[in-house]
């Protein structure tokens, strides 16, 4: 990653992707590794963070005195030069959400700097992200997340091991209301049958109980009893979830399976596993879940994240209200 060999790459912005000079690639390391020990970071947030971070440090290499070295970042990395960059991502037509993000990566970049004496003042520290639009998620109506459902009950009808795995994603995707990152870190033994309880790593390795119900139950019992053991190889460890060739359950994989599921289930729009996230929170609380429960099941820090779902309830009510009253 920055490397010379990624000159000339387009990146989403349409802007080119720059290289990094070689030598500031252990600084890249350094830093993957801090944000890896440091919050207990996500690999995927870890990733993102160091991509965003190459892309500056290859535009301000860019410039007559630009960074060629660690010794050299102090005197490019400028309050200015930072928000003249952040400027080039929103004139290039970054989303919002994209620029809160290398905001975030470029702050915590430059708090790390200092405290390894690369820099000799968090200049970062004064930059304000923008805040994002907040959009409220896509759900399904019950009656289409039934639908889907029967869709992949269909599809495992003929006992293929790799449709029974891909009802039992939807299924528990839906149910639980888990992070389709937390559904494919799960092992065998994060499973207490006894109980129905699944225990999840989300966020931040913070661990937390989330139940399941009889449905998601009976496909569990034909997924380990006879699906799982024939995709299982010497390879597979204790995934709960296997690829067709055996090993852990890809994420992509996993988004790719819910994608044309629902796509092929008749009246239903083509959702993501987060959708599917959503639509779980939602239904919870259209029956009558309390909004600090829901918080825990889906293993949100703040009721604030959660609250979101009570405005998609209260959209639905109005709308509902609007069809039917006469006094609408």
């Amino acid at each position: 990653m920055g490397r010379a060999g990624n000159a000339g790459r387009t990146g989403r912005t349409g802007q080119p992707s720059r290289a990094v000079p070689a030598a500031l690639d252990p600084v890249l390391d350094d830093y993957s590794d801090h944000l890896r020990t440091g919050r207990s970071r996500s690999e995927a947030t870890v990733r993102a963070y160091r991509s965003d971070v190459a892309l500056l440090l290859g535009r301000l290499a860019e410039a007559p005195e630009g960074p060629a070295e660690a010794g050299d970042l102090a005197s490019a990395f400028t309050l200015p030069a930072l928000r003249g960059w952040l400027a080039e991502q929103v004139q290039a037509g970054a989303a919002r959400s994209t620029v809160a993000r290398r905001v975030a990566a470029v702050r915590s970049f430059s708090s790390w700097a200092v405290r390894a004496g690369l820099l000799p003042v968090d200049v970062a520290a004064r930059l304000e992200a923008p805040r994002p639009h907040r959009h409220l998620p896509e759900v399904l109506h019950a009656e289409q997340a039934t639908e889907v459902i029967r869709t992949t009950e269909l599809g495992a009808e003929g006992g293929d091991p790799i449709a029974t795995r891909d009802q039992l994603v939807v299924e528990l995707l839906y149910a639980c209301g888990i992070r389709v990152s937390e559904l494919c870190g799960l092992d065998v033994d994060d499973v207490d049958r006894e109980r129905r309880l699944l225990r999840v790593i989300g966020k931040g390795n913070r661990e937390r109980a989330v139940p399941y119900g009889p449905p998601a139950d009976k496909v569990l019992n034909s997924w380990l009893g006879s699906a799982r053991p024939a995709l299982a190889t010497a390879s597979s460890g204790p995934a709960l979830l296997l690829g067709a060739r055996g090993g852990r359950l890809d994420p992509r994989t996993a988004r790719r399976v819910v994608n044309e599921i629902t796509a092929a289930t008749p009246g239903s729009p083509r959702l993501s596993p987060h959708a599917l996230r959503h639509s779980s929170a939602t239904h919870l609380l259209e029956g009558g879940a309390d909004l600090r429960h829901v918080q825990e099941l889906l293993g949100h820090t703040t009721p604030a994240t959660t609250q979101i779902y009570t405005h998609v309830s209260a959209d639905r009510l109005r709308a509902a209200y609007r069809g039917a009253h006469p006094r609408a």
